[in-house]
């Protein structure tokens, strides 16, 4: 199927926004559709995704990232972080809907991080991408502790991302990862990392709609991270808390 045809949102996908109540605007329609474009062409000879047909690239990647936006999510004026944005998921989709927020996109493959900027300079939409690994980053002033929200998907298991993630959130931030059906185990092998990074757990939210499993770790940031944290390169995945 030519790529250009990714631009039509299958009748699942609208069917899903109509179950969450989502109503895209044209605009927001047009916007989502010339990423999956891009992502299609990119993918053709860059390894972004997995997901090859159209219906797959909508369901999988943008209904997927918008998923907590019918729990509450508003990110209006907000700063967010996507941490290991490979494609741009969740941070792109979510950065179109709500596009007075300031969002930054970490992803440390260059390749992948080239496509993000592509994404960047062909939709007109200042987001930031930085590519780095989010242990380097954690660490840097200009984003320590300066997020509203942190955003992750597929990354790595919860006690790792957290410490990925949790250094970049100001106190009274949140942190949302997107995971499976088998995320009570990971959250209990995650308690240690939540004393450590200062988060409290908010609700574990199994999303309704999609054609596989899907839950929304959501927490809180109670506490300052301590400046330890996250440990260099390689250790957070290698010893997790």
């Amino acid at each position: 199927m030519p790529a250009d045809m990714q631009s039509v949102p299958p009748p699942k996908v609208r069917d899903v926004f109509r179950q969450w109540s989502l109503e895209p605007s044209p605009a927001q329609w047009r916007a989502f559709a010339r990423y999956v474009d891009l992502l299609a062409r990119a993918n053709q000879h860059t390894n972004l995704t997995a997901y090859r047909e159209p219906e797959a690239l909508w369901l999988h990647l943008i209904a997927d990232a918008l998923s907590p936006i019918p729990h509450g999510l508003n990110l209006h004026h907000q700063r967010a972080v996507d941490v290991g944005s490979g494609a741009g998921i969740p941070g792109w989709p979510l950065a179109l809907w709500f596009p007075d927020s300031s969002f930054t996109l970490i992803e440390a493959t260059g390749k992948k991080a080239r496509f993000l900027r592509d994404v960047a300079e062909a939709l007109q939409r200042p987001v930031e991408v930085l590519a780095q690994r989010a242990e380097v980053i954690g660490h840097d002033p200009a984003h320590r502790e300066q997020y509203d929200w942190a955003f992750a998907r597929a990354v790595a298991s919860l006690p790792t991302v957290l410490e990925y993630m949790a250094p970049l959130v100001r106190p009274g931030g949140r942190l949302v990862v997107y995971k499976g059906s088998r995320v009570q185990d990971e959250i209990a092998q995650a308690q240690r990392a939540l004393d450590v990074l200062g988060l409290t757990l908010e609700r574990v939210i199994p999303v309704q709609g999609l054609p596989y499993p899907r839950t929304l770790v959501w927490l809180r940031k109670t506490h300052p991270t301590p400046t330890r944290y996250p440990r260099r390169p390689g250790i957070p995945a290698k010893r997790p808390l």
